[in-house]
């Protein structure tokens, strides 16, 4: 029987380091791994979301909020509960200076997350604020961020000196980048540009000669590249109607806006969107697509719209300056893209200094000559009475006002009908006995039809005056009768009593004792 001494002092052999063949590595091998650190590793990754960048620029925290909401919605799917999203929706802090929120993109099914995307907003173009956007650009950051230009209907005529302010604060952060990151941005601008360009033998039908098919870039196209994904987002396309009542804006002022955005942004190799807030738009599609987050379940699809004015989509790398000039004739797309190129390369901070050109050399001269604030063409119009801009179609000085306001003031003024009329139906109120007299009839249907005349024989006729006549007429004749009848009844009075005179002396002469009024007696009659 082995004691317990032996047993120990076998284990103690056989875990020596002698190199047997079932002795475990010492720590100090270089061979040795830790497999759960692998492994955790691997789960990490596995686990780990993609992560997308995206620097939203211009716009109040009120309108940058309204964007992050139109981005998150999910309009496909009304089951989704409303307090589930708002689960989903992470704080924004962009109050101050720099701001920061983040947004989980979520599968078509609303279960799995696809990648997360780290959104930063800044308010102003000042020069300051340079140095807080110069961290977000890195070599590993570049090729997943996009920069987001926000615009407001509301004022569209500021719109190319806003984005004049962003593109030069943007060139001064992108020249003060390290040599590594600009090497990096190089080589996003060439994928973006060979997406252009870059068509496979198979879809053009060219024989494959070892190499992709291309086509050169056209005019104006990727001319001021700025190293990053640029999209501009223009909100609130409900006010448009508004600028055309109220301002008197036409056809030819939108699309010429349409005109100049967009050549702008083909020098830069942008996509330009409109949006309404509270509609679904294309918004959510196009910045997945130029993020790179694409649906494991849903394929979404992405097309233009240079038809609705309120609805425009024009993604990257599909516009040109063909399809821009047959908007409107008599547009010079070669002089703005020309006065563009100069006026963004002037530094951050310098346009306080240096007065605008007053020559129309300028490209936000040229834009601001054709579109032109309301609210200042008004105030210099109104002293002199004139002004200098080309006559508009007449403006409607009306605000439109809230429908239940307007609703409650004519119930107000209805109300005050209804008493005035009773009030005056109580000041004409009749006794019930006099209700049906014919003279009151009369004079009530004679106040409301006034006089009514016909055409008798070629001749015009009032009837109110042929009623009267007749009336008269007809008590004329009655007083007549009543008189020629009293005469009558005078007369026969008269003839009776005359009459009765003569009546009663005959009676008196026959009753006396006159020997002549006796008769002679007859013959052969005998008197005692």
């Amino acid at each position: 029987m082995v004691g317990i001494g032996q047993r120990l002092s076998t284990l103690s052999q056989n875990s020596g380091g002698g190199g047997g063949s079932n002795s475990r590595p010492s720590s100090k091998d270089g061979s040795q791994k830790n497999l759960w650190s692998e492994m955790l590793d691997s789960v990490a990754s596995a686990k780990r979301l993609p992560e997308k960048n995206m620097i939203v620029l211009g716009g109040t925290p009120e309108s940058q909020r309204e964007f992050l909401d139109t981005l998150s919605s999910d309009p496909s799917d009304p089951r989704l509960p409303t307090e589930r999203k708002r689960k989903n929706v992470a704080p924004i802090a962009n109050e101050f200076a720099l701001g920061y929120t983040y947004q989980d993109v979520l599968d078509a099914d609303q279960e799995d997350i696809l990648a997360r995307v780290s959104v930063y907003l800044l308010s102003e173009p000042s020069p300051s604020f340079a140095p807080l956007l110069q961290p977000l650009l890195t070599p590993q950051t570049i090729p997943e961020t996009l920069i987001v230009i926000l615009l407001d209907w509301s004022t569209p005529w500021t719109w190319v000196r806003q984005l004049r302010d962003w593109i030069r604060l943007l060139r001064s952060v992108l020249l003060k980048l390290d040599d590594q990151t600009k090497i990096v941005m190089e080589e996003v601008m060439s994928e973006w540009k060979d997406r252009k360009r870059g068509l496979d033998s198979a879809s053009t039908g060219v024989a494959n000669t070892g190499g992709p098919a291309t086509i050169p870039l056209g005019p104006g196209e990727w001319d001021e590249e700025l190293g990053v994904p640029l999209c501009v987002v223009c909100q609130g396309a409900d006010k448009i109607e508004k600028l055309e009542k109220e301002n008197g804006w036409r056809e030819e002022e939108f699309d010429f806006i349409l005109q100049f955005m967009r050549t702008i942004l083909l020098k830069h190799g942008g996509s330009l969107i409109y949006t309404t807030p509270f509609l679904a738009s294309s918004l959510q599609s196009l910045i997945h697509s130029t993020l790179g987050i694409h649906s494991l379940l849903k394929r979404q699809s992405l097309r233009h719209n240079v038809i609705d004015r309120d609805k425009i989509l024009v993604p990257a790398n599909w516009d040109s300056w063909g399809k821009i000039r047959i908007i409107r004739e008599g547009f010079d797309i070669e002089g703005v893209g020309n006065a563009w190129s100069i006026e963004i390369q002037d530094p951050p901070g310098t346009e306080d200094q240096k007065p605008e050109a007053d020559d129309g050399s300028s490209a936000v001269a040229i834009y601001e000559q054709t579109i032109k604030d309301p609210r200042a063409a008004t105030a210099t119009s109104v002293p002199n009475g004139t002004s200098g801009s080309k006559p508009s179609a007449p403006r409607i000085e009306i605000e439109t006002e809230d429908m239940q306001s307007f609703l409650a003031k004519q119930q107000e003024i209805l109300e005050k009908l209804k008493a005035e009329d009773e009030k005056d139906r109580a000041a004409r109120k009749v006794p019930k006995q006099l209700e049906m007299s014919p003279s009151l009839d009369e004079g009530l249907v004679n106040d409301h039809i006034g006089p009514v005349q016909f055409n008798m024989g070629g001749i015009q006729v009032d009837a109110d005056d042929m009623l009267r006549k007749l009336k008269e007429r007809e008590a004329s004749r009655n007083q007549k009768r009543e008189t020629s009848s009293t005469t009558v009844a005078d007369e026969k009075a008269h003839n009776q009593a005359l009459a009765s005179f003569f009546a009663g002396l005959v009676k008196k002469s026959g009753s006396g004792s006159s020997p002549r009024s006796s008769p002679a007696p007859a013959p052969g009659s005998s008197t005692t």
